[in-house]
Order: structure tokens, then sequence, then C-alpha cells
């Protein structure tokens, strides 16, 4: 057995064609470290267009401020971030009011740094706050935490005269929500208004989810290299979270290993399944860079691809060209979602059973952003595609032989003369590692 990676059909490499103008620069994924004699990501900018984006939905909607508890919308509007832990526990809030800065409720160690390095909001706006771990305080325990934050934000909505239009809410912890009520504070949606600020990136953002793509472009290397029989998913699991914290990841929220009986269905995790000769192996890997996140899938046979998993790879990657062919601004989700398979051709009942399979989901701050395609939403609600938006596009399909299976996933870019992917390890065919 060699060591080399080979590619089935031989040394021809896939390099889409670009409709990119003459004279129009690709979109770059510079080095991460500042530098005199390049232009890289402009954090100053990046900063003041992501708090202009959420200012000018606050002023679209009937709301008088924005009470936002959703981590990445946090970070969008304050530019803070402590350790994704804390992602679910509902403690930190930001409060966006009309005409005003944002104020930050945080954990108090944390309002100390924030003072000291974070000073694009003013410093009395961040503030210690608890509300109590999701409940891990009972709120009927004798514990006012919900009531003094509720009592304080009322303060401020009167004082500025807002207490009259409602408060956008993205997520809420449901005792937090009654004692709104409670205080009398008519509540609103502000996620929409969110994902609809978000929707659109700048070329900063652009620069950065390019960077974290470049990531997963050099650990899909290391995986090919190290794909051989008796290696098990948890190992290839655990070579991707090393390399992408090396390479200066700020989070890896998950990477699925998945390999022979396995794919087909698709489980959406790891095991510790020993990968055996033959078996096809598809992964997905899921990581943030500066808070900008990837989802890239890749699909490899292990020694060598029998003739049902080429074939199940071709399919996949049918659809994947059909549907990338069909993406440029101007065009409507439920044009591109019309030529995605239905769930019959594949095996499912219905949209609803197969959903995430075919689809393509935004990409940003947070993993699963506008725009979302597919054939259960978008016919209904399409949404007119527009320069600056990213999301990444995934296909899947199950081989003939009853257990393998083709998953494939690009991360495309919606420019004023197209797409640009941003996913570049080999795709086009099916890569077979360490042929025999």
């Amino acid at each position: 057995m060699s060591a080399h990676v080979h590619n089935h059909s031989g040394d021809r490499r896939f390099e889409r064609p670009s409709p990119r103008p003459a004279g129009v620069r690709p979109l770059g994924a510079p080095g991460q470290v500042a530098v005199d004699y390049e232009h890289r990501v402009d954090f100053e900018r990046l900063r003041q267009y992501r708090l202009g984006r959420a200012k000018a939905a606050l002023e679209a909607s009937e709301c008088g401020a924005f009470l936002l508890f959703d981590f990445y919308n946090i970070r969008y509007t304050t530019q803070t971030w402590i350790g994704g832990a804390l992602g679910d526990k509902m403690i930190r809030y930001a409060l966006l009011m009309r005409g005003r800065e944002p104020i930050l409720w945080d954990f108090g160690s944390a309002v100390r740094h924030h003072k000291l390095y974070s000073d694009w909001v003013p410093e009395e706006n961040y503030r210690a706050g608890f509300l109590g771990f999701r409940g891990a305080v009972a709120p009927e325990g004798g514990s006012d935490l919900m009531k003094d934050a509720v009592s304080e934000i009322k303060s401020l909505l009167v004082a500025e005269g807002l207490a009259d239009a409602p408060l956008g809410l993205d997520i809420v912890e449901p005792p937090f929500l009654f004692e709104l009520e409670r205080q009398g504070i008519r509540v609103a949606d502000a996620q929409q208004a969110m994902l609809d600020a978000r929707v659109i990136k700048n070329q900063d953002e652009i620069m950065l989810l390019n960077q974290a793509a470049a990531m997963v472009d050099g650990v899909y290397q290391d995986i090919a290299e190290a794909l051989k029989p008796g290696v098990r998913e948890n190992e290839i699991v655990a070579l991707a979270n090393k390399k992408l914290y090396e390479y200066g990841s700020d989070q890896v929220e998950a990477i699925n290993a998945i390999s022979g009986e396995r794919c087909n269905p698709h489980p959406h995790n790891f095991t510790d399944r020993i990968i055996r000769p033959g078996d096809q192996a598809f992964f997905d890997i899921i990581h943030s860079f500066n808070g900008y996140r990837t989802c890239y899938y890749r699909t490899f046979g292990v020694g060598w691809a029998t003739e049902s998993q080429k074939d199940a790879y071709k399919q996949a990657r049918e659809w994947m060209d059909d549907a990338l062919d069909a993406l440029r601004p101007g065009v409507g989700t439920d044009e591109v979602a019309a030529v995605l398979p239905k769930a019959q051709d594949f095996g499912f009942d219905n949209e609803l059973a197969a959903f995430g399979l075919q689809f393509a989901h935004g990409l940003g701050l947070g993993l699963h952003e506008r725009p979302i395609i597919s054939r259960l939403n978008s016919m209904k609600d399409p949404v007119e595609l527009k320069a600056g938006m990213v999301f990444a596009m995934e296909t899947y399909c199950p081989a003939s032989d009853g257990i393998s299976a083709a998953r494939i996933e690009e991360e495309v870019v919606v420019t004023d003369y197209g797409i640009e992917v941003l996913t570049k390890f080999p795709a086009q065919d099916l890569f077979v590692a360490n042929h025999y």
C-alpha cells in the first residue's frame, strides 16, 4: 500500500470557471497577522459596519430598542466575545436603543477586561450582570436577579422616551419574558431584523470567512494523508481539532466523521469506529476564525472505491454543479431550490424528512444564517440573492450498495458578477486516499 493520495481521474484537478470580469481581483485569504505592507482585515471598519447595520435594522423596525441574548447578535453589535461555553447560558445581554450606543451586561470579570481593551463601547455601558444560568438559580427562589435586570432596562427605556414602543427580543428564557410582561413592557421579534442585518457581509467578513475556509483546506490535506485502514473516526476528529487550533481557530464547534456503513443513513456525528479498506468516508468541519464559520464537507474513498460509490459521488456532484450554476445575484431562492433533487429522488418520503441533505444555509458569525435554500421552505417564501451573501451549499447521495453515501459542500460568495467558491480542496471527483 502506498502512502500517497490519489484522485481517480488522474492528475486533473477541478477549477470551477469564474465569471470574474477582467481587472477584478479575486477574493483574498491573506495571512492572519496584521502587517504594514498588505491590506488585510480592517477590524475597525468591520466593527463600524456591523454596528451600523444593526442600528439601521432597529431604525427600520417598530421597536424602540433591541434586547439581545443571542451570542452572535451580541458580538455583532458590541464587538465583544467571551468563551463559547457560555453561549447557551442566557446570562449575557445587550441593549441597543435608538440613537444610542449599545449597553452590555456581562460577567463582572469580563466587564473589567472589556473596559481595558474594548473601548469602542463607552466605558459606562459595560455593566456586570447575571440572570441565573438558565434556571440554575431558580427565579422563584428568593432571588431578584431577573426582576432587577428588567427594572434597570425599563428605567433606561423610560429615560430615552422609548418605554411605550415594543422591545425587540431575539431569544429569551420564559421567566425573563414573564418578568418583562409583569413590568408592562411589550415585546416584539428582533431576531428577524438582526438576521436581515447580518445577511450582507462586507469585505472584511468575507475575508475572514475565506481565511477560515483556507484553514480547512489544509486540514483536509492532513486527513487525506491519515485516512488509512485502522484509523478511527475519533482520531480524525482529534487530528482536525489539533490542526485547526494550531492555525488559530477560536472555536472548533463540531467535526462530523462518518465512515462505512454509518454513511447511510447520515447520523451527523462521529464514533470510535475503525475505518476499513474500501470504506467511503465523509467529514464536515465546523469551526470559526475571529468568529466567522465554516461548514465544509468532503468525501473520500479509503484505498479504493467501488462503482456504486463512484456513481453516488457523481450524482452528488451533478446536483451540486446544477445548484452552483443557478446561483447569481437577482435570482430567487425558489429558483435555486427547484434544481435540487426532490426528497423522493434519494429515498425519502417528503421534504421535511429529507431536510438538511440538499440545501444551503448562510454562514457568518452563526452557522445557520440567511439565506436558507431548500425545497422545504424556499418555494413558499423565496428570497432574492444579493451580492455579499455567503452560504454553504450541501448535497448528499446514498449509494446503491445500501450503506455508502457521498456528501459534498461548497461555501460560496454571491458577487455582482456571479459567485466565488471559497472551499478549495478537490471535490469534482471522488478523492481516493492512500490508493492501493
